[in-house]
């Protein structure tokens, strides 16, 4: 279990150093861009191999969330402090923005607890690397769409397409896959912490999913004015 842990802090300790390089050299390489761009393409990256190993670390793929509040794997918990490396890097690379989003700090936030106390139990590993799987499936799309805006893309069918790409994926993952999610986390045989920040990150996912309802019927009605306008 020693050896797990260690493992675990090595992982966590030399990622967060990682993502810190990382961004440094993508900010340099896109320095004509905004801050906001460069996190996103680091955060893309981290989107991708996340989903990744997620994919992975599927032990059984009849029941991709078995075995339910079992001991969890060391490819899981690698998986985990892989992921909780990019939270904290992220949380504190927010700081230096100019505009900081509480509501991306309290994701944040809630995602290091739910990290730290699967990772410290060592339980739940099934439910929370599904649940990485869920939160990060949708997250390429999320940047994609931000950094077309930014290199010129603004209100093109392109942009559109990227919108409806990421709203799609995220209300499937988020509000379908993630209330089953929670479900099964909480009927388990989990500690109350993991079941209360699974809870909690399912309740971020809702206020999110209104978010983007609004978003997407503005962006809609923006679409069918200009439409209008232009016949």
């Amino acid at each position: 279990m020693e050896e797990e842990y260690v493992r675990v802090i090595s992982i966590t300790t030399i990622g967060v150093i990682s993502w810190g390089l990382i961004f440094i050299l993508v900010r340099r390489i896109f320095s004509s861009y905004s801050f906001d761009f460069s996190t996103r393409i680091v955060s893309t990256l981290h989107a991708t191999i996340a989903v990744t190993l997620a994919t992975l670390s599927i032990q059984d793929w009849s029941c991709p969330v078995c075995p339910i509040a079992s001991t969890s794997s060391l490819r899981q918990m690698e998986t985990l402090a892989f992921s909780l490396s990019y939270m904290i890097y992220d949380l504190i690379c927010s700081h230096f923005d100019q505009v900081l989003s509480i509501d991306n700090a309290v994701h944040h936030s809630v995602c290091i607890l739910g990290f730290v106390a699967g990772l410290f139990y060592q339980k739940c590993g099934s439910e929370m690397v599904a649940a990485l799987w869920i939160t990060e499936i949708s997250s390429p799309f999320l940047h994609l769409r931000e950094i077309l805006k930014e290199i010129g893309y603004r209100d093109t069918d392109l942009n559109l397409a990227a919108d409806v790409c990421f709203a799609t994926i995220f209300s499937l993952a988020r509000m379908v896959g993630g209330p089953y999610l929670v479900y099964v986390t909480i009927s388990a045989d989990n500690p109350i912490l993991i079941k209360a920040m699974a809870l909690g990150l399912q309740l971020v996912s809702a206020f999110w999913f209104y978010k983007i309802l609004k978003m997407m019927r503005y962006k809609f009605i923006k679409r069918s004015m200009s439409n209008k306008k232009s016949t």
